[in-house]
């Protein structure tokens, strides 16, 4: 299944992300799904971030239940800033590795000098 963002409504602290999910057969389902934004913003999650998580949570969830109306819950928000620390960790040790050793200046001096052609 497809979605597709439709809309967001503000409810009691609480941002409702409006999606319509297509499915393979074209049938159209509507879903919402509730993130709170004081929690979010309390755990470093940008406002602008969470219609992409709430999209995300959606495609990882079994649609065929009959929950249409779903909460971006406490946990969901702690896996999502867990990974993203460790991908950033990943990053730094990355670049870490990636330096080249310095260069000795003593070793530059013992290198042979060019001959010059007679």
């Amino acid at each position: 299944m497809q979605f597709v963002l439709t809309g967001f409504t503000h409810n009691a602290g609480s941002r409702v992300f409006e999606f319509e999910g297509v499915g393979k057969d074209r049938t159209r389902t509507y879903f919402s799904v509730s993130a709170d934004i004081s929690l979010s913003q309390a755990l470093g999650i940008r406002v602008q971030e969470l219609p992409l998580l709430c999209l995300r949570f959606l495609e990882q969830l079994d649609t065929s239940d009959e929950a249409r109306n779903l909460i971006f819950a406490e946990k969901d928000m702690r896996a999502y800033v867990s990974e993203c620390a460790a991908e950033r960790e990943a990053a730094a040790q990355r670049k870490r590795s990636s330096r080249r050793p310095a260069v000795n200046t003593a070793t530059r001096n013992e290198w042979p000098l060019p001959q010059q052609r007679r």
